[in-house]
């Protein structure tokens, strides 16, 4: 009963931050399905999101509303060490935006425990942003994720060439800025992520050479282990 007025609470106090020229800009502007939103301000999620603490049981009941915004406030408010395998499969399936797809994977599930695991799992799987979301993730951990072996990345890029064939731009965008962010993260992987994107760049797949031609010119920009690899929040990447 106590879990059911703190969804009802957050979602009230959503409603009542909410705006009709927000909600319109979601779809108009940054191509975010809103029918099952209220039209909230990232600020003002962020500070419901303060508001309401950390707690585990709460974000999964905000989840299972299906409202943007509660789903934001979910991600913001869980516990990243009690977040399951299950519990990752289960949220990324309902993912239907860039815009939540990346805001949970860099909110929330690059610090769970099965974060890398996932990388892998969901890098092969055929839905759009499931998909999205292993190549999202990759590039959140090559940002936050400070005591992971070069390794790592190293055979993460060995999946970034595979999937780069994927004609879906809101799969080779991800891609895209995972092997940025692995480049600019220390000059070893500079080197390895170069090489990922030349190979790409010469592919007989014109997805794959967008991708290739794309992250050579963004990692010839970058400042290394300066991080350059902007996290959602400021549109569509």
């Amino acid at each position: 009963m106590q879990r059911d007025a703190e969804v009802t609470h957050a979602l009230d106090w959503l409603r009542a931050h909410s705006a009709p020229e927000t909600r319109e800009a979601m779809t108009v502007r940054y191509g975010i399905p809103s029918h099952h939103a209220f039209g909230v301000s990232m600020a003002d999620m962020k500070r419901l999101g303060r508001e309401l603490g950390h707690d585990h049981e709460l974000a999964d009941a905000l989840w299972t509303t299906g409202v943007y915004e509660a789903r934001i406030v979910a991600s913001l408010v869980d516990e990243a060490d009690r977040v399951t395998s299950s519990q990752m499969d289960r949220w990324c399936r309902d993912f239907d935006s860039w815009a939540i797809c990346d805001t949970v994977c860099f909110n929330l599930f690059d610090r769970a425990r099965p974060a890398w695991r996932k990388v892998d799992t969901w890098a092969g799987r055929p839905e759009e942003y499931v998909k999205r979301g292993a190549f999202a993730l990759l590039w959140s951990l090559a940002l936050h994720d400070a005591s992971a072996d070069d390794r790592l990345f190293v055979e993460a890029l060995d999946l970034v060439e595979r999937e780069a064939v994927d004609d879906r731009p809101m799969v080779t965008k991800s891609i895209s800025m995972a092997i940025y962010a692995v480049g600019v993260r220390n000059p070893t992987l500079t080197v390895a992520a170069t090489a990922s994107a030349q190979r790409l760049a010469e592919s007989s797949s014109i997805p794959a050479r967008r991708v290739g031609r794309g992250a050579l010119r963004r990692l010839a920009r970058a400042d290394v282990a300066g991080n350059g690899a902007t996290p959602p929040g400021g549109g569509p990447v």
